[in-house]
This record gives C-alpha cells, structure tokens and sequence, in this order.
C-alpha cells in the first residue's frame, strides 16, 4: 500500500513535468516573452491583413525578417518563432494570411481547428497572397525601428511562397525556405537576385523531388542556391522538434537549422 507521502510525491512530480511541458509551449513564450509584440491593420486586396510583430531589445534600427507560416495558418508557433527571432536581435512579421477567411471575416485563431486552417489555404488565390507579402514586406520595412534589410523565412506551404517572394519582391537580403516546394520552370527563378537557401528533412519526398529542378534552374541562370538536407528529420522538423516528444533526427535538424539560419542572416 502506498504511503500518503508517495502519493502526494507522484502527484507534485506529475504537475511538475506537466508545468515543464507548458512553460516550454509556444503558448507559454508568448505569454512570459519580455519583448514587445503587437498586430497591425494592413490594408490589402481590399481588406485588412493582420500581421504579428514581435519588436528585439536594442538600441539601434534591426534588420527585418518577413515569416511566412505554414497550411495550418499563423498559429502560436510561428508568432513564437517571431519572438524568437527578436530575441536575437531581429524584427519579425509574421503576417496572417487567412485574415478575412474565417466565420465572420475573422483570421486564424477564428477557425475551428487547423484542419480548416489547411482548407482555407488550399482555396487562397495567388494575386492576393502575392498581394498580402508584399504590403507585409513593405510594411515592416517603412517601420521607423528596422532598418532596411530584410530576409524572407517561411515553412511549408510558407516555404514555397518565399520562392515566390524571392522572384517578386526587391530588395531582399536572403530567402530561407524551409521545407518547401520549389519552382520548376525558370519564369519561378527569373526575378530572384537574393541567394536561397533551403532547409529539408530528410524523410520528406514530397518536397524533395523538386530541389534538384530548383537547383538546376538557379545554377543555369548563375544564382545562389544552397540546399541542405537533414538526415533522418521528417516534413516540418522546425515545428515538431521543439515539441517534448521530438525524436532525435528531428531535434538535431531543428537546432542545426537554428544555427545555420542566423548564421547566415549575421
């Protein structure tokens, strides 16, 4: 029979890697981040494009990155990987690119679950998501905090739109793709002056079929393409690897990636 002092040991040591759990969540950095973050109203293709932004400690004007976000729309993790970027020093937007899609002309958080997230994605039309990054990017730029430079980050479905981005939008500073499809055909390359990077999992098929295409259009057309590859990391090895049950592959992918991203962008 267990003694009460066992069973009030398991119960502390319960809630005790449950708070664990919830002070590393994305939910918890937003909540306890020290930095300044807010939304902005950006008016674009005819309505109000909300962007997260999450503002670094420092004393001069900071480089900007333009965050693209998954099919699963702007949850808490990629307004946490805002903060993180402004944690070292950058300013993040992370702009909501279902605003307007949800019950009501809501944005993300109004949905039902991110499976609706992914519907309302696959149904977005591409002048208006070309639209909606290049009023973010300007945006973001104009701030009287940055300072002119600006990279372009985005995963998954985001990943593929920071190609886009790439082709589009000048000046930027460098386009990190990460995990995301790439263009097949030279008029996807044809604008892109910045160099790419990319950054794939190793499990990941899907995506990986196109990057030799990619590649092989940028070098023909003398451009900067350096892919890399994590072995073993699955699709979105970014977002699962912080989680608390991440398999080894996909942690080590995470935090290399980490590394190679700011190293790159400093």
């Amino acid at each position: 029979m267990r003694t009460p002092f066992l069973i009030a040991l398991g119960l502390w040591l319960a809630v005790a890697c449950t708070n664990a759990t919830e002070v590393g969540s994305p939910a918890a950095r937003l909540e306890t981040t020290p930095r300044h973050h807010e939304w902005a109203a950006i008016p674009s293709a005819g309505r109000t494009l909300h962007a997260y932004l999450a503002y670094p400690e420092r004393a001069d004007r900071a480089p900007a990155v333009l965050v693209i976000h998954e099919n699963r729309g702007l949850t808490d993790w990629v307004r946490s990987v805002a903060d993180q970027l402004a944690e070292r020093g950058y300013l993040a937007i992370a702009p909501d690119m279902l605003s307007g899609d949800a019950p009501g002309g809501g944005r993300t958080s109004d949905l039902a679950s991110e499976d609706a997230a992914r519907e309302a994605i696959s149904r977005l039309q591409p002048a208006r998501v070309r639209e909606d990054l290049r009023r973010a990017a300007d945006y973001v730029r104009s701030l009287p905090s940055a300072s002119g430079t600006l990279y372009v980050a985005g995963f998954c479905w985001g990943g593929a739109r920071t190609w886009e981005v790439a082709n589009d939008y000048d000046p930027i500073a460098g386009a990190f793709v990460f995990y995301g499809t790439g263009p097949r055909e030279a008029s996807g390359i044809a604008g892109i002056d910045a160099p790419v990077y990319g950054l794939y999992g190793g499990n990941d098929a899907r995506v990986n079929a196109t990057i030799d295409a990619s590649a092989r259009l940028m070098r023909e057309a003398g451009k900067t393409f350096d892919p890399v590859v994590y072995d073993g990391a699955g699709h979105a090895f970014m977002r699962i690897g912080e989680q608390p049950d991440a398999s080894e592959a996909n942690r080590r992918a995470r935090d290399q990636a980490w590394s190679r991203w700011l190293a790159l962008m400093r």
